[in-house]
């Protein structure tokens, strides 16, 4: 029997007496409850922990992560985790965060099937579509799929836009979307200037009416 997951059980205690012995009261403080500045749509790449890249602390970024950082208009658990982060939480920051060397863009842009994966993966592939033109242009397939993967994460913040859930918000306070790609080959977050801060930055037949 494989027992490697232990060492997960090991590495968590490990964390908690140094965590304890740096800061008695750390734990006691952290159950208090959280209030994070920033939500962050991620990737599930095991790669791009949003924590770890940001040097940021427990309690200091709401964190949602799927396949290839995705906002899907009919995924209830993003909508979900949006909702509470901007209502309840009031995170001054949304971020959709992608990352170079992306599996899933790659998938997206090959003609192969991957199992129930293949639904999800069509998102991107209508970024593709949309952008073929430009992205056609790019001859080193490497580049073609860096360049998807920075398309694909202004798309999302554009869907983000869309929502009524942001919209709503947009209506109350300050509210601002970022669009971010990593870097895994060089630890470095490249910021792509994506910021929506209203829903002037969409186009009128995505604004509600409240």
């Amino acid at each position: 029997m494989n027992d490697s997951y232990n060492k997960l059980i090991q590495g968590n205690k490990l964390f908690s007496d140094n965590k304890t012995l740096k800061e008695p009261d750390y734990f006691k403080n952290l159950s208090l409850g959280q209030t994070p500045e920033y939500l962050w749509i991620g990737c599930s790449d095991s790669r791009v922990p949003a924590n770890e890249i940001t040097s940021t602390q427990s309690g200091e970024v709401f964190v949602h992560r799927n396949i290839a950082n995705l906002v899907v208009h009919t995924d209830l658990n993003l909508l979900s985790v949006v909702e509470y982060a901007v209502r309840f939480l009031n995170v001054k920051h949304v971020i959709v965060c992608g990352h170079y060397g992306c599996g899933g863009i790659k998938a997206a842009m090959s003609d192969k099937t991957y199992g129930f994966v293949d639904s999800w993966l069509t998102n991107i592939k209508d970024v593709f579509h949309q952008n073929e033109k430009q992205l056609m242009e790019i001859e080193d397939e490497e580049k073609r799929s860096d360049r998807l993967t920075e398309l694909n994460v202004i798309q999302q913040v554009r869907n983000l836009a869309k929502t009524s859930i942001i919209q709503q918000e947009w209506k109350k306070r300050p509210l601002h979307l970022h669009g971010w790609v990593y870097g895994i080959n060089n630890g470095l977050i490249k910021d792509l200037s994506v910021i929506h801060n209203g829903k002037e930055d969409i186009d009128p037949i995505y604004r509600f009416n409240f």
